[in-house]
């Protein structure tokens, strides 16, 4: 998934830079640059960050680096929102469950992504679909994370 976000970059001419960056900072976007922090060491942390700050690119406008301005923080909730559903989509997860994926690692190496990142998708899931959400002969609950098949 991080090859095929990086040409979704290259196509929309981000450029995509490894860098150091200070404090606790992953990665931010700006004016066409991405920058990942290049002490993250683990492809699916990489694939999380570039999600959320091409995100960003797809959503959000001006400086929003300061959090305690609420207009920021929805912005970072809908670039959040966009990686979530971009990464982990309502399929990928049933997609793992038919594969044997049964807890939250799996789950998470299954789709490629940490599992903080998931749990936090689920979270948002959560916030937008309420418990479940029914998709097909499936019933993907949100919390406690899980999914079951209607027979």
């Amino acid at each position: 998934m991080y090859e095929r976000l990086l040409q979704e970059a290259e196509r929309e001419n981000i450029e995509v830079l490894s860098l150091s960056l200070k404090g606790k900072i992953k990665g931010l976007y700006c004016d066409g640059i991405i920058a990942i922090n290049k002490n993250i060491s683990t492809t699916s942390e990489k694939t999380c960050v570039l999600a959320e700050e091409l995100g960003h690119y797809y959503t959000s406008c001006g400086n929003i680096i300061d959090t305690s301005d609420t207009n920021n923080r929805k912005q970072e909730v809908k670039a959040r929102r966009w990686a979530v559903k971009r990464l982990v989509t309502l399929k990928r997860i049933i997609q793992a469950f038919e594969a044997g994926c049964r807890n939250m690692y799996e789950l998470a190496e299954y789709i490629g992504v940490t599992e903080d990142f998931l749990r936090s998708a689920f979270a948002t899931y959560n916030a937008m679909y309420g418990n479940f959400k029914k998709r097909g002969s499936y019933v993907i609950y949100f919390d406690p994370p899980g999914v079951y098949k209607n027979i």
